[in-house]
């Protein structure tokens, strides 16, 4: 049953499950089902908590049909509702303390949740719109201030206010210890003076995690030393802060963004944890979420072969089911079989990730949680292109959702470390071959 440990209202949450029909939605010549049905993927094996978050956020996504998703891609419109919806019934707080009014669940149960609203229809732009607020938040809730953890957390899990992470730098990427924004002391805090990019979600953000520089990168002894980590106000109308939205190829009902800084002042109050202790900290979050993006990733995977199967089943060519002929059934019988070993990896890492008492090394956790993040956007691009290709002339038109799914599925094998980066660590960590870069 669902663990006692759980606060009441989560606990009431949890157990509403949705015992109505899925009604059908006509549009042109495709079927559009308020609820994805979600059977392909092997469930033998998950815990009682994780079926009842897959059972309690299926239900919500239920709410919002895969025509909801294609016009905010197409209008590039946030889905505000969606993150309401979400966060009304406290689940953007699953993985935070319930001393913090989060429910007090691991990394398992919050995989479980972006893998379901994914697979939902939602794609990555249901996923990235709540994102940032799942992972980005845990620094902030091991290494905040009470008075951060009472006023902040609380506002983030309720939805009044929505969060961007800011780290990565268009002359930097991947080097985040060569990070050059740069947070100088003044005598009641901070002016932040730089510039990030792929910043998602800053259009309808209240907050920012922002990692910057709070000692030049030429004066510290070690490279990992020098990094800050604060949550800021991004407010709008100040002169020192200037969004530019991002035209990207997926996930369009989010927003992505360049941030400028200029001498942007930011309270003392804002710093997370110690001065110069950033990279530290910030290392609390990244295997997290490597283990939701590859769920993420799977959900993609298993929404793209579910229509496919469905379209072969129904498509009749030459007298017979397009699923008849092993030309189509095969490679989609393939992309299943990636899709599952993919998630047994994901949800390997999401559990040696929950585990804090020290008995995995954190050098295997990483391992671990890379490799799973690699294999799943792996798999999911092999069942989305597949997919498409399933659909022939069909897998390119909107209404059938395969190439949305197509063109979001970029996402996790670039984001938010490319897979060749992946491989080096692999290759350095566990081959023990020489580092390449």
């Amino acid at each position: 049953m669902i663990r006692s440990s759980l606060n009441p209202l989560l606990r009431s949450r949890l157990a509403v499950q949705s015992t109505r029909p899925v009604t059908p939605l006509r549009l042109g010549r495709a079927t559009f089902a308020t609820s994805a049905p979600c059977k392909l993927m092997e469930m033998t094996g998950f815990t009682e908590e994780q079926i009842t978050v897959r059972d309690a956020i299926s239900h919500i996504c239920s709410k919002f049909p895969n025509t909801y998703w294609q016009e905010r891609d197409q209008q590039e419109k946030d889905p505000k509702e969606f993150h309401a919806a979400l966060a009304k019934d406290g689940w953007l707080g699953i993985a935070l303390p319930e001393s913090l009014g989060g429910a007090g669940l691991g990394i398992s149960e919050a995989t479980m949740m972006m893998q379901t609203i994914t697979q939902s229809g939602a794609g990555m732009a249901g996923a990235q719109a709540i994102h940032a607020n799942v992972y980005a938040t845990q620094p902030l809730a091991k290494f905040g201030t009470p008075e951060q953890l009472e006023t902040i957390i609380p506002n983030i899990i309720n939805g009044t206010w929505r969060t961007c992470f800011g780290v990565t730098e268009p002359n930097t990427g991947l080097e985040t210890l060569k990070l050059k924004t740069l947070a100088t002391r003044t005598s009641d805090g901070y002016s932040v003076s730089g510039q990030k990019i792929w910043i998602t979600c800053a259009q309808v953000a209240s907050k920012m995690i922002l990692l910057a520089r709070t000692t030049p990168l030429e004066e510290v002894k070690k490279s990992t030393e020098g990094l800050s980590i604060f949550c800021i106000d991004l407010d709008r109308d100040h002169p020192g802060l200037d969004l530019a939205k991002i035209k990207k190829m997926g996930g369009r009902a989010v927003d992505a963004n360049e941030v400028f800084f200029e001498n942007y002042p930011i309270p003392q109050n804002t710093l997370i944890g110690q001065e110069n202790d950033g990279f530290k900290i910030i290392l609390h979050g990244m295997n997290a979420e490597r283990c939701l993006l590859a769920g993420e990733a799977l959900g993609l995977g298993y929404a793209a072969l579910e229509k496919a199967s469905q379209y072969a089943k129904d498509r009749v060519v030459f007298g017979r089911p397009i699923g008849q002929n092993q030309g189509v059934s095969h490679p989609l019988a393939d992309a299943y079989m990636k899709l599952e070993a993919a998630k047994h990896a994901t949800y390997h890492a999401a559990r040696l990730y929950d585990t804090n008492d020290g008995s995995v090394p954190f050098h295997a956790i990483g391992v671990a949680c890379n490799s799973a993040k690699y294999l799943a956007a792996e798999a999911a691009f092999t069942a989305c292109e597949r997919a498409v290709l399933a659909h022939g002339g069909m897998g390119y038109a909107m209404e059938y959702d395969v190439e949305r799914y197509l063109r979001e599925c970029f996402v996790p094998r670039i984001a938010p470390v490319s897979r060749e980066m992946i491989l080096n660590y692999v290759s350095e960590k566990v081959l023990g071959l020489p580092r390449s870069y």
